[in-house]
C-alpha cells in the first residue's frame, strides 16, 4: 500500500510510463541484435549499406548516410573514440545518454573536417587532459553518419567509416530488458533498473517527486506492494500514458503550408518527457535542430498520404532547401503504433534530394518531385519518388540547417495533388 490516492497513483503511474520510454527503447537498441547492434559494447559495428525496406531496428532511418553505432558503457572508465578525417564529406557522430538526449554532437559543424581523438568520460569519472565529453550517464549510445554522395561514392563513405573506431574497458554483453508491451509489473522493474544504473538529472526532480509512489530509480521497484485497487488504478495509468503518445497531442504540432517543423528541444529535451517519449517511438536518435532538421509532411489523415494518387513538391528556384550541406525527402510506410520504415518499390528509390542521380531541374532553375504509386510522364520519372498502394508519409531532412531555416524565415513549400 502506497498511502496515497488511487487517482495520484494513476497519474503518478502514467508519468513514469512516458518518462521510462525512452530509457526502454535506447535499452532495446543495446541488446537486440539487428541494425544497430552489431558490435561488442564499447566497439563500433559498421552498417556497410544504405538503409532500406530490410531496415527495421530502428524508427525512421535515413537513406542518406552510412550508420556506425556503438553502445558505451562506462561504469568501468572512460571510452575514447576516433573520427577520421571526412574533408567536405559530411560526418556526424551524436553521443547520446540513456534518456535519449545528445549531450554533444562531434564532426563536420563542431570539430571541423579532420577528426580527432575524443575521450568519454561517465558521470563520476576525473576529466583529464583534452578533448574530454562528459556524459550525464554511464550508458551512452554513439551514432556516427556519413553522407553517401550516390551509388558511386558508396566505397569513398566506407572508407571513411572504416577510421570510425571506439577503444575502452572490457563491458559485459548488454543485458535485455522488458520492452514496452510488456505487463506494466515488468515494464516499472526495467524502468526501476534503467534508472539505477543511469540516474536522473537534478533538473528531473520535480518530475521524480511527482512519480515517487511508483518506487522507481532505487533498484527495488515491488509490484507486489500495490493492492488490487492500485495495481488496477496503475493499469489504467498506464493505458492513458500509450493513448497519449499514440495521439501525439504531446508534440504540439502547428502545420505552417502543410509541415510541422521540429520543436527547439529536439534531441535535448530538458524536461518535455512527454515529447521525449514520442521521439524515442517514432524518431529515436534524431538530431538536434542546429545539426539537422526534419519536417513531416502534413498528408490528408493523421499526417498520411494516399499512395493511390498522385502528388507534387514543387521547389521555385530561388525557393531550394536552406541548407549548408544537403537535403532529402525520405517516404515512409506506418506501422500500427506509430512507427515508420521504408516500403519496398520498383527502383529502390526510398529518399529522392539533392544528391540523386538522374534529377532533372526546370529550365528556369525550379524542381518538381512527383510522389505516387503509379509512375510519372517518362519525361518525370528521374524525379520520381515511388510510394505503396496505401497510406504513406513523407519526411523531409535539412542537415546543417542555415539559420533562416532554423529560425522559421525559411518554409518549405506544401506537397499537392498533382
Amino acid at each position: 500500500m502506497t498511502g496515497v490516492s488511487l487517482e495520484d497513483l494513476k497519474l503518478a503511474a502514467q508519468d513514469a510510463w512516458i518518462f521510462g520510454l525512452p530509457l526502454i527503447e535506447v535499452a532495446s537498441t543495446r541488446s537486440e541484435r539487428g541494425q544497430f547492434s552489431q558490435a561488442e559494447v564499447n566497439s563500433f559495428g559498421h552498417m556497410r549499406d544504405l538503409a532500406d525496406h530490410r531496415s527495421r531496428a530502428v524508427t525512421t532511418p535515413n537513406n542518406d548516410t552510412l550508420y556506425s553505432s556503438a553502445q558505451l558503457d562506462l561504469s568501468a572508465g572512460p571510452v575514447t573514440i576516433r573520427l577520421p578525417a571526412a574533408g567536405e564529406r559530411y560526418i556526424s557522430l551524436a553521443l547520446m545518454d540513456a534518456y535519449t538526449n545528445n549531450f554533444a554532437v562531434l564532426g563536420t559543424r563542431t570539430t571541423g573536417p579532420d577528426g580527432g581523438v575524443f575521450r568519454i568520460v561517465g558521470p563520476s569519472d576525473a576529466a583529464e587532459g583534452d578533448n574530454v565529453v562528459r556524459s550525464p550517464t554511464n550508458h551512452v549510445w554513439a551514432l556516427a553518419r556519413i553522407l553517401v554522395a550516390g551509388a558511386s561514392d558508396l566505397d569513398g563513405a566506407r572508407a571513411v567509416q572504416s577510421g570510425v573506431s571506439a577503444q575502452g574497458p572490457a563491458a559485459p554483453p548488454s543485458k535485455t530488458f522488458a520492452n514496452r508491451h510488456a505487463p506494466w509489473q515488468d515494464y516499472f522493474a526495467a524502468v526501476d533498473e534503467l534508472m539505477t544504473l543511469n540516474r536522473p538529472a537534478a533538473t528531473d526532480l520535480a518530475l521524480l517527486r511527482r512519480i515517487a509512489p511508483m518506487g522507481l530509480g532505487a533498484g527495488r521497484f515491488d509490484p507486489a506492494r500495490f493492492t488490487p485497487e492500485e495495481a488496477a488504478a496503475i493499469e489504467a495509468g498506464v493505458a492513458d500514458a500509450k493513448v497519449l503518445i499514440r495521439s501525439r497531442r504531446v508534440g504540439g504540432v502547428q502545420w505552417i503550408d502543410g509541415w510541422s517543423y521540429p520543436r527547439a528541444e529536439l534531441g535535448d529535451f530538458g524536461q518535455s518527457y512527454a515529447y521525449r517519449a514520442l521521439i524515442a517511438l517514432a524518431g529515436l536518435a534524431a538530431l538536434p535542430p542546429v545539426e539537422a532538421m526534419y519536417m513531416r509532411g502534413q498528408g490528408e489523415a493523421r499526417a498520411l498520404y494516399d499512395g493511390s494518387r498522385q502528388w507534387r513538391l514543387h521547389f521555385p528556384a530561388d525557393r531550394l532547401p536552406a541548407v549548408d550541406s544537403f537535403w532529402s525527402l525520405s517516404l515512409y510506410e506506418a506501422t500500427d503504433d506509430g512507427q515508420f520504415f521504408f516500403a519496398d518499390n520498383p527502383i529502390n528509390r526510398y529518399a529522392i534530394g539533392d544528391r540523386t542521380e538522374g534529377l532533372t531541374y526546370n529550365e528556369d532553375g525550379s524542381l518538381d518531385i512527383w510522389i505516387g504509386h503509379t509512375p510519372p510522364a517518362e519525361e518525370h520519372v528521374g524525379n520520381w519518388l515511388p510510394a505503396p498502394d496505401a497510406r504513406f508519409a513523407l519526411f523531409m531532412r535539412a542537415y546543417l540547417p542555415k539559420i533562416e531555416m532554423q529560425v522559421g524565415v525559411y518554409r518549405l513549400p506544401p506537397v499537392l495533388p498533382a
